[in-house]
This record gives structure tokens, sequence and C-alpha cells, in this order.
């Protein structure tokens, strides 16, 4: 099976409501749909969400980064020979880690498709089934409360829970939404590197003091405040979720050598794809520290890759891939089907998507 060509274009996704955190606000998923195509017709597909505010990657770069680096690592090589066109395509160029994880994802795509094979279970996995929490943005503690009753009635019972915008409002916020909800729904809270360390304390402890009953916060501090991460893992009641801070196995190893944090966020589009999350997983299990699979803002092609890696992964035990959930429309054919909470997995080979309607071409190579 030889790559013969590259396809990659634009996918627009309304929103059923504005997202909202402590960096942004969209209406619609942006993304970039990349197809590597093989000599034996088989074809693997990858997503790419321009998450400039974290990734750095914006839709021009992705799309540069394909054309003039990612395909020429890939064209014209064997698709059996997967961990050297891996490297191949890790090694391409510095940074550009979305761009990376559409191409990589594709890539484990078609070789599931060679050997007839899902990829969560070519990755040794055995579970096909993922329950999903809901991102309810930031906004004004009614409209939160509103929102998060309105996600428990759709049968979510865990939510995330977007903070960080005028941090004085924190606590108001989740004590609107935790009495607009049943008392065992579980609530994480995520606040985008918002807070000053001895502020996430404060708001932090205060909120458990107040019974809010938190089971983790997301990135509370600056990413690259790798102290400060660790000052207030070391002295909150709940425990510290790293995210923005994990790009790499090194960032990795680096906040697990450390303890800086209790838990690590994976996401392919931090740390370029499938390739990359394997061996943060492998890293997490030597410390005895749990994952959870995370996601951009992303659609399903995206999505549903990160949903084949966790289920091939024990210690992955959160899951926050509510991309599709928080889409209005779905345009992918084949892969996982998302209802509700529940992600049931596809046994067709490699991904399992079959092909994504309304890309309007942007570029190609091959």
């Amino acid at each position: 099976m030889k790559i013969t060509g590259i396809e990659w274009g634009r996918v627009s996704i309304p929103l059923r409501t504005p997202f909202k955190t402590a960096l942004r606000t969209v209406a619609s998923v942006e993304d970039i749909i990349v197809k590597v195509y093989t000599d034996t017709d088989a074809v693997g597909f990858g997503e790419a969400p321009p998450t400039g505010v974290i990734t750095g990657d914006t839709a021009e770069a992705v799309c540069g980064a394909l054309e003039h680096h990612l395909a020429p690592a890939i064209l014209g090589q064997e698709a059996d020979d997967l961990e050297r066109l891996l490297l191949r395509v890790q090694s391409a160029l510095v940074h550009n880690t979305s761009a990376k994880a559409a191409v990589d994802m594709a890539l484990w795509d078609l070789y599931g498709k060679k050997y007839a094979i899902p990829v969560y279970k070519l990755l040794g996995g055995s579970r096909s089934r993922l329950t999903t929490d809901l991102t309810v943005s930031v906004n004004a503690p009614e409209v939160m409360a509103r929102d998060a009753g309105e996600a428990v009635r759709r049968g979510f019972d865990c939510l995330k829970i977007k903070v960080g915008v005028d941090p004085a409002l924190d606590v108001a916020r989740l004590a609107a939404v935790r009495a607009a909800v049943p008392a065992d729904t579980v609530l994480r809270i995520d606040a985008n590197q918002a807070w000053t360390p001895k502020q996430a304390v404060r708001i932090l402890n205060g909120m458990q003091e107040k019974g809010l009953n938190l089971e983790l916060v997301e990135q509370p501090v600056p990413a690259a405040d790798l102290e400060g991460l660790r000052y207030v893992t070391e002295r909150s009641d709940v425990p510290v979720l790293a995210d923005e801070a994990v790009f790499s196995p090194a960032d990795a190893l680096r906040i697990l050598q450390t303890r800086a944090a209790d838990l690590i966020n994976i996401k392919l589009m931090k740390c370029g794809g499938i390739y990359n999350a394997l061996k943060i997983a492998t890293l997490a299990e030597l410390y005895g520290v749990e994952c959870m699979i995370g996601c951009m803002l992303e659609g399903k092609v995206a999505v549903n890759a990160a949903a084949h890696l966790a289920c091939a992964r024990s210690v992955v035990t959160k899951v926050d891939l509510d991309g599709p959930m928080l889409c209005a429309a779905d345009p992918v054919r084949g892969g996982a089907v998302f209802s509700g909470k529940d992600i049931a997995l596809s046994d067709a080979p490699g991904l399992g998507v079959e092909g994504v309607g309304g890309v309007q071409p942007i570029g190609a190579a091959g």
C-alpha cells in the first residue's frame, strides 16, 4: 500500500450554542479535513482544528505545514511501514501539532484498513464504549445554571464547567450550577489558565467549603508556570488536571517527575497525534497517574480517533470528548456513534470513517 496523494479542505459546522471560555468565544467548528490516498484505493481520514490561542495553529499554518512539510514526508512511502512514517511526520517540522495529528490519524486509519482491524483493537484495546462529559460555557451564573440543567435533561451526568472570566464570579457560577442539577451530577471545572496560583487555591478551597463537590480542576494557572501548578496541586482540596501544560511526552514527564499535577490530560492536537499520545499514556502508567482523554473544539473525525486511543489504554479513566455533541450537525459518514453521553466505536477497519460532507477544497499534493 503506497501513499499516492493527500488532499485538505475546510469544513464548517455550526454549534448548538456559542462556546465560551476564558480564552475565546466560538460560534462554529472550522476545521481542516485531511484525506490520504493510496494505490489500493484505500483512503485515510484526519482532522485538524485551528486553535491558535492554545496550540498556535491557525488554518493558514495547518495548510502550510501540510503542503510544504507533511505531504513531502509521506508521498511515495509505504503505508505498511507505520512507525517509520509516523516518525517522518513528527520530524518533518517543529510545532504544528494539529497538522501532524491530522496526518498521524489518517496513517493509523490506513494501517487498520489494510489489515481489516479497528484502530482500538490494533492498539490492544477491548472496550468499545465510552461515556463523556458535556461542556458548559462560561456565562452569567443564571445562564450557566440553565445550560447545565439542559445538559442533564439531555442525559449527561458529568459536566465540565468553564470558569475564569471574572474570577470573582466563579464561586457564584458554580453555586448556581450545583443548585440546578441533581446532587449526584459530577462537576469538573476548567479555568483555561485564567488564575494565579494563590487565586486558584483560594477559589478552589472556597468552592469545596461551600459543598460544591468538584471532581477536578483543569489547568488553573498559565501553562508555563509549572511551579505555580505544583503550588496549587499541593494546597488545593480539588485534584488538579494538567492540560495546556502538556504538549509532548517530555512535558508530561516533567510534570510527573515533579508531581506538579494529580492527573494528565491527553489531547491529540497538542501532542501531534496517536503516536505521541501513546507515549504520554505509558509514562502516566509508570508513575501511577490517571489520564483524561480530551479534545479541542473538534468535529467527529478527530474526536473519533481520540476515542479509539482511549478505548485502547486503561490509564485513560476520564473522558472529555464532547465536540460532536456541541455541534448542531454531523457531516461525517461512519466512525463512532455519539448518542448523548455515550460513545460507541465502530468495528469497521481503521477509524471507520467513510466520508465527510461539505468540505471546501483548499489544497492537494501527489
